[in-house]
């Protein structure tokens, strides 16, 4: 987000922090969100004269899940300044809950694994009280005597309106602002009012918050979207839940509430198919302001579908993507490449079905094994050299696909290049009939296909050479 100009806030960091300042600590924050890296954090810490360090990862970003290389480095160098100064080390990611070891070895005194803040609150209070039984913490990892402990799973935590909100004044707001407002616009912030997902995806992990599904009251989210308004005046939120608006009778009363206090304001969400399909929802989330909707569409295939144990119909992603058109909602796909046994046959379906229903903007990547995942325990026997990517625009195949790495970063730019090609087209047909519904943008697109064309083939030659090639 940070490299197209459009940082948010880290929002699981000051939910931690909101709860820590509630039982009387005293918080400060050091938001990596807007530095090159870890280099401040020494005179931070020794001017603060902390007692902890808490590396507290934003569970709710979804980049915070990948476990990418260069995010773990960043944390054991923080690890590290941290010891040298005298703190102890207190860690909460998707990253050191499946990797605890990696994290002790590398300067953390514990490990919270899982959701964070009531246990961390608890590790807090005992450390401070000079305990040493930490065995009666639940969801922690340490080391005692060289020996890594980790205790009885933390469940939790159902009632999310026991949080205090977010501590938002230890966020430079304006700086974030100014970013967007320069780059797209206008201003934009970050809202959960989930956690969880109850789905069972086999390729999708879960290390923080699970497979339950808990929810806000959409009073609590009504509330701190007015205040943002009215503070910051932003009125443009990213809803950063897995999934959106599962709770029957959710949407409608966020609807309401929306209504009722005239707030006006636009949102984007994550979604299913098969969800956005129940009852009056696409209605409710238009009516509520809904901008735009990003769904795992993933494949085009029915057959990679159900081996993902997705539990949507290609008739539903078709289906949605026409009635949230007709809403005015902006549609946006996931699409996913190199799953076990997709073929060459399954690959020419989505980009099919992409062209077939030219979502507003497309994501696409190639199959990531995350720890705890069934998908995980297929392929892990075969991840010898590589593990994780090292960031997010990696796309290595670190497994056995039925082609190579180079195949799918080839494939990635070339249907980046089809679906834009036909935007260009589409628009210059716009541009004929009602040129004045053509903006800067849609005639930029117009003007790209002077290279989308040509080099779409390119790819398309170099993509049937590599067909036949394994790396």
């Amino acid at each position: 987000m940070w490299k197209d100009q459009r940082p948010y806030p880290p929002y699981g960091t000051i939910y931690a922090a909101s709860l820590m300042r509630e039982q009387g600590h005293e918080v400060i924050l050091f938001d990596t969100a807007l530095e090159e890296g870890p280099q401040k954090l020494p005179a931070i810490l020794d001017n603060f004269h902390a007692d902890y360090l808490v590396i507290y990862d934003d569970g709710f970003n979804y980049l915070t899940k990948m476990c990418l290389t260069n995010m773990r480095e960043a944390a054991h160098d923080m690890s590290q300044m941290g010891k040298e100064r005298g703190c102890q080390v207190i860690v909460c990611s998707s990253d050191s809950t499946d990797h605890y070891d990696k994290y002790l070895d590398n300067g953390a005194d514990f490990v919270i694994l899982g959701e964070g803040e009531i246990g961390l609150n608890e590790l807090i209070d005992y450390l401070n009280d000079k305990g040493e039984d930490f065995e009666q913490i639940m969801g922690i990892a340490f080391r005692r005597d060289g020996k890594t402990i980790k205790t009885l799973k933390r469940p939790v935590l159902r009632d999310l309106d026991q949080l205090p909100d977010p501590a938002w004044d230890l966020i430079d707001i304006e700086s974030y602002q100014k970013i967007w407002q320069g780059s797209q616009g206008f201003r934009s912030l970050n809202i959960a009012t989930t956690r969880g997902c109850p789905y069972k995806c086999n390729w999708c992990a879960k290390p923080i918050y699970g497979n339950r599904y808990n929810t806000r009251s959409p009073q609590r989210v009504i509330n701190e979207i007015e205040t943002h308004i009215k503070e910051h005046n932003v009125n443009y939120f990213w809803m950063c839940d897995d999934i959106f608006g599962l709770k029957p009778g959710w949407v409608q009363e966020f609807r309401d509430l929306a209504k009722a206090k005239k707030l006006d304001f636009k949102y984007k969400i994550q979604s299913r198919v098969d969800l956005l399909l129940k009852e009056d929802t696409i209605d409710a989330l238009a009516d509520s302001g809904l901008h735009e909707v990003w769904v795992g569409a993933e494949s085009g295939s029915q057959k990679i579908l159900d081996a993902m144990d997705k539990g949507t119909q290609l008739e539903q992603i078709y289906e949605a993507t026409k009635l949230l058109k007709q809403k005015g909602v902006r549609v946006c796909f996931f699409l996913q490449f190199g799953y076990l046994g997709e073929t060459r046959e399954d690959i020419d379906k989505t980009i099919q079905m992409l062209l077939d229903l030219m979502p507003d903007d497309i994501g696409i990547s190639v199959s990531y094994p995350l720890p705890g995942t069934k998908f995980y325990d297929k392929v892990q026997a075969q991840m010898v050299d590589k593990k994780n990517w090292e960031d997010s625009d990696d796309l290595a195949m670190m497994f056995e696909g039925t082609y190579g790495s180079a195949y799918y970063k080839r494939l990635h730019r070339y249907v980046h290049k089809l679906y834009r090609r036909k935007q260009g087209f589409e628009n210059l047909k716009l541009a004929i009939q009602k040129p004045r519904q053509v903006d800067k943008q849609k005639l930029r697109s117009v003007l790209a296909n002077a290279y989308y064309v040509p080099s779409s083939f390119v790819d398309a030659y170099r993509l049937k050479r590599l067909e036949t090639e394994k790396v």
